[in-house]
């Protein structure tokens, strides 16, 4: 009844399906009898983990006919099976198009200033994604501190935990790690179920299920620059004037070229402004004689001080 896991795919592929989220205490024998309601059943393999000879909770059934393998889906998907439902759906890589991988990652502890775009920015340099990164939000549209990441496959995921778990973004230590499925049964993404069925999709050619990512994704930031000025919050080159001076006229404020060594020359003043102050001791400044005290001479009556000193 039970074949070995390396000749599934050698059988017919067209009238098999996958039979997921099996409860430990099913059987090859009690999948058989449950997947007769739906066909004829050739075949039922269930691989088995190598160090406990225990089922890893997934098998494939092949019925004897294509269209019993599309009926199957049909009538026993989400079947309660010892408190537990099933997953059913076609394994034919021919006519499925695309599967979901599981390669979702949970991303908690983040700064409230974060956004999609930095999620996308850091963790898809790691691989490619199935589809935008989310950040739960509240009914205001804020960030509740965690979001979603989902991968394209798991090496990507993987090094995603491997590199990003415990890093700082911005001022909080995030926590990267597989995120839980949506059947409510405590279980993590990521299981050696989910690996193996991404595994044999990749190598009969079935792609994962890729949703086109939002446009604002990948438009890089543009940097303001004021008319005739430097990127906001870099300083200007004291070389380069700017060009436009606001109020003055054509060439104001740039200075003339500097020759190698020569000490800087400022630029001429603009029209209807003063002169600058001469640079140096005025022409009517005559310096103390040698042995001139700079403080005020002695024998001054008391009370009295030079001007601009008060009364001593």
């Amino acid at each position: 009844m039970s074949a070995p896991s390396a000749r599934h795919w050698e059988q017919n592929k067209e009238a098999t399906v996958y039979v997921g989220n099996l409860h430990e205490r099913v059987t090859p024998r009690i999948l058989h009898e449950l997947m007769l309601n739906a066909g004829r059943v050739r075949n039922v393999n269930m691989p088995v983990d190598r160090v406990n000879s225990q089922h890893q909770g997934f098998g494939f059934v092949e019925f004897h006919t294509e269209a019993e393998a599309d009926y199957a889906p049909k009538i026993m998907n989400n079947v309660g099976l010892y408190g537990s439902r099933i997953r059913v759906n076609k394994a034919s890589a021919d006519k499925q198009k695309n599967v979901e991988i599981g390669a979702e990652l949970f991303v908690g502890n983040l700064d409230t200033m974060i956004d999609e775009k930095t999620l996308y920015d850091t963790f898809g340099q790691f691989g490619p994604l199935t589809v935008a990164p989310k950040i739960a939000r509240d009914e205001h549209g804020l960030s509740k501190g965690y979001g979603f990441i989902s991968f394209g496959d798991f090496d990507s995921s993987d090094a995603a935990i491997a590199s990003m778990h415990g890093q700082y973004m911005m001022s909080k230590q995030i926590s990267v790690q597989y995120a839980y499925k949506k059947d409510g049964k405590g279980e993590r993404h990521g299981d050696e179920a989910e690996r193996m069925l991404a595994k044999q999709a990749k190598a009969h050619g079935v792609a994962p299920a890729v949703q086109p990512l939002p446009a604002h994704l990948f438009q890089a930031a543009t940097p303001m620059v004021p008319p005739g000025g430097p990127p906001m919050g870099q300083m200007p080159d004291p070389r380069m004037g700017m060009a436009g001076t606001p109020n003055g006229p054509g060439g104001y404020g740039r200075p003339p070229p500097m020759a190698p060594g020569a000490p800087p020359v400022l630029a001429p003043p603009p029209a209807g402004l003063p002169a600058r102050p001469p640079s140096g001791a005025p022409a009517n400044f005559y310096p103390p004689p040698p042995g001139f005290p700079g403080a005020p001479p002695p024998g001054a009556p008391p009370g009295f001080g030079p001007p601009g000193f008060g009364p001593r």
